[in-house]
């Protein structure tokens, strides 16, 4: 683990926090690239504020992003496992490597990352664990909603 994991997992908390403030999953995502030294994009769940069910916070990250030639510069960091579509967005696009706040809530698909190639960094934060623990407690359905009733760990 590295200083600028840290770093940049608080600003993909605060991504999260917003959206928990806007009444939606509390997940978030930020794209940071190394060969330019910064933040290409952020963002977080939006799959109750938009209605649309795959606007996860790593895709939402993804999308605001844009266009690239090539991801093997990036690091995506998520609040939470990615699921299995997030995943396979991740492998599609050869995003080398993931920094995940937690599994702890989610369990989330680190061996199919890895299996493909994808070096992951579990942080397990507190800060995200706590967010992520509030929001089940709060909304057990819309969780549910979101996961299918699959992998969930209800520990809160």
């Amino acid at each position: 683990m590295y200083k600028i994991d840290f770093e940049n997992m608080a600003y993909a908390l605060m991504e999260a926090e917003k959206s928990y403030n806007e009444g939606g999953l509390p997940i978030g995502s930020l794209m940071f690239d190394h060969e330019l030294n910064k933040h290409i994009s952020s963002g977080h769940n939006r799959r109750i504020q938009d209605g649309d069910p795959i606007a996860h916070g790593e895709m939402d990250c993804i999308r605001k992003a844009g266009r690239r030639h090539r991801y093997n510069t990036v690091t995506l960091y998520s609040t939470l496992s990615p699921c299995m579509m997030c995943s396979g967005t991740i492998v599609q696009f050869g995003i080398p490597r993931v920094v995940i706040g937690e599994n702890i809530n989610f369990r989330g698909n680190i061996a199919f990352l890895e299996k493909h190639d994808v070096k992951v960094t579990l942080l397990n934060d507190e800060m995200c664990i706590k967010l992520m623990e509030k929001f089940i407690r709060e909304n057990p359905k819309l969780w549910d909603e979101d996961v299918s009733g699959r992998d969930h760990v209800w520990n809160v």
